[in-house]
């Protein structure tokens, strides 16, 4: 990792990259200005894969852990069971124990790749060890007592779910995760829970938990969620999840996300998103017209470095180049296997489009080509009736389609 601390605190880094939300107390910059502290962030184990939008809170954690302060990757294989409904308006699907157990390890491979876990800098625990075998009357004996149902109510948490329905299931939840600061405190002396500003509530549930418990002050600071300059969550593309496995989101795919971001999203991106120098990132970001598609192009790169690796950079940026010069380089272009018996079957080309995940449906596969919007082999395609093939494919079996002007998929017969 390239990184140089630019600034005396971490706090302040927090707040001048535009990560800061709020604190529970006035007390949290002098406390990282002046401790090293041992801090927790948390994890649901919902997929097998970290997405973008936690790459906000491995940045906080990266950053944390540069200006000496420890993190701690807390696994949620017991939360994940239940289900925050911050946020939510419908319940999470109910997941088993066995998939939990290896989303979590999935993360915590990501994770190693951007925390130093070795000689203490940094550790990883998993909620199941000490939530599923409590025994619920003694919890709520020694927990649930200090938690007034009047004031959890009135918490954005579940008075957003009340008129959809609220299962007691979920209620839970703030218990729990204030029962996870309380671990962490006891195990650890943990100080302080950080996390996107969605968890609020219960971030100050563990506080005041701890406080009442232990007789001790920790805090809890919540960073700002990715969203666009649309107000939505930062990491939906048209195949779903931005994820940060190359299996299930290719660099290069990653690398075209970020490149096609909103030119009011630049200047954030780049400081929350990468370790470019903070001057440096507000100036790529105050340019306009073409100067701005540069330094889209930047903040796609040292995402994808980030992530993947530099050669993984080199390549993707190679690609998106030379897509846009008069040849096309297809090596690292994201690549979608068919089976060559389909081609026997007459498949259409809204079936292809359907198939390959450019489409939801032949439906909206009908309306792009009739747009003018599918191109195949880089020659505009209009008829929807079309039926695809061996002509339309290589020597090496593969075709390339472009879906609007800026999203390549190659199809390659097996």
């Amino acid at each position: 990792m390239e990184y140089k601390k630019e600034y005396d605190n971490v706090f302040d880094e927090l707040v001048e990259r535009g990560y800061f939300e709020q604190a529970t107390h006035e007390e949290v910059k002098d406390l990282l200005k002046n401790e090293k502290v041992t801090f927790y962030v948390g994890f649901d184990a919902t997929a097998d894969s970290l997405h973008i939008g936690h790459f906000i809170q491995v940045m906080v954690m990266m950053r944390m852990q540069a200006y000496g302060h420890r993190p701690i990757a807390l696994l949620g294989g017991g939360t994940t069971l239940i289900g925050d409904p911050s946020g939510r308006s419908d319940m999470r699907q109910v997941m088993t124990k066995e998939t939990i157990n290896h989303n979590a390890q999935c993360f915590y491979e990501q994770l190693k790749r951007f925390i130093d876990f070795s000689d203490g800098k940094a550790l990883v625990e998993n909620n199941a060890d000490w939530l599923l075998d409590l025994n619920f009357v003694d919890f709520n004996r020694e927990i649930g007592v200090y938690f007034s149902v009047n004031e959890m109510l009135k918490k954005d948490a579940y008075k957003n779910r009340m008129e959809r329905g609220l299962s007691f299931f979920e209620f839970s939840y703030m218990l729990l995760q204030s029962y996870d600061f309380l671990e962490l405190y006891r195990k650890h002396g943990t100080k302080l829970q950080m996390g996107g500003s969605d968890q609020w509530s219960n971030i100050l549930g563990g506080v005041d938990l701890i406080r009442r418990k232990e007789g001790e002050q920790v805090y809890g600071l919540t960073f700002k969620l990715l969203t666009t300059a649309d107000g939505k969550k930062m990491g939906k593309s048209r195949n779903g999840a931005v994820w940060l496995d190359k299996d299930k989101t290719s660099p290069y795919e990653l690398f075209q996300y970020m490149r096609n971001v909103d030119d009011r999203d630049v200047e954030k991106f780049l400081l929350m998103l990468t370790f470019l120098p903070t001057d440096k990132c507000k100036e790529l970001g105050s340019y306009k017209d073409e100067r701005i598609n540069k330094s889209k192009e930047i903040l796609a790169y040292e995402i994808v470095k980030l992530v993947h690796g530099k050669e993984d950079a080199d390549a993707a940026l190679e690609t998106s180049k030379a897509l846009f010069a008069d040849g096309v380089n297809t090596d690292n272009m994201p690549t979608k296997e068919i089976d060559k018996k389909l081609l026997e079957e007459e498949l259409g080309l809204l079936s292809l489009l359907t198939i390959s995940g450019l489409t939801k449906s032949n439906g909206e596969a009908r309306r792009l080509v009739k747009q003018g919007g599918i191109s195949i082999n880089d020659e505009k395609e209009t008829d929807p009736t079309i039926i695809i093939n061996e002509d339309f494919f290589n020597e090496e079996g593969e075709m390339i389609i472009k879906k609007g002007k800026k999203n390549y998929l190659k199809i390659k017969l097996v």
